[in-house]
């Protein structure tokens, strides 16, 4: 009989972290993503016009939910389900800007930024809230960065049509060590010109490197 050893097939170069990373917004109008590598080597591409990057972000990161709910039929005599069905599958995005500017100023008010301006002389902008808070939906492309022996190792997470779902509190004080933050949620719909609600994507130099460890086959 084989041992223990004989049988594990563990290797730490294959554990990622995302030791930096951006959440880049931009207009549901804009071009689709299709990748985020280009060429051999796997550069990062260069973002079509109309994105913009939230900026810093608090150290919670970025995270990702996933929802499901399923339907069970239960019948007589069985005491487990003998169907499910999955009835849902939402994926959600939690960030938390601490730039003020006017991307992060748009986002957390919910109001259509592109005709605001600041007062003429003194600067001063102002933003009135809504009666109805507007459905307005954008692309959102999270791209994060681990690094390897071979370069860096780039995974991207990319919502084709994204809208806030939910806003966190807002807090203004000189106590602790929190600046003035926009904490958001965006939840992910299914866009009909691309097919789905969510990508994720994997690339790099590091990445290229890895795919036989990896199980990962190449396409020649």
């Amino acid at each position: 009989m084989p041992s223990y050893s004989a049988l594990a097939d563990k290797k730490n170069e294959l554990i990622r972290r995302a030791r930096d990373g951006s959440v880049f917004i931009a207009p549901e109008s804009v071009a689709a993503i299709t990748a985020i590598t280009t060429s051999t080597g796997g550069p990062l591409i260069t973002l079509p016009a109309g994105w913009e990057d939230l900026g810093f972000t608090s150290t919670d990161g970025v995270t990702f939910g996933r929802e499901t709910e399923s339907s069970q039929i239960r019948a007589f005599g069985a005491t487990e389900p003998v169907r499910e069905d999955i009835t849902n599958d939402t994926i959600t995005m939690q960030v938390t800007a601490l730039e003020t500017k006017l991307l992060t100023i748009g986002l957390s008010t919910g109001v259509d930024t592109s005709a605001l301006e600041a007062a003429a002389t003194t600067g001063e902008l102002r933003v009135a809230k809504a009666k109805l808070p507007n459905p307005r939906y954008y692309k959102v492309l999270a791209i994060f960065v681990d690094e390897s022996s071979d370069g860096p190792i780039f995974m991207g997470r990319y919502m084709p049509r994204a809208r806030i779902t939910e806003f966190g509190e807002s807090v203004y004080t000189s106590d602790g060590d929190d600046p003035v933050q926009y904490q958001m949620t965006f939840t992910g719909f299914e866009s009909s010109s691309e097919g789905t609600s969510h990508v994720w994507h994997w690339g790099g130099p590091g990445w290229l490197a890895l795919l036989d460890s990896m199980g990962i086959d190449q396409a020649s």
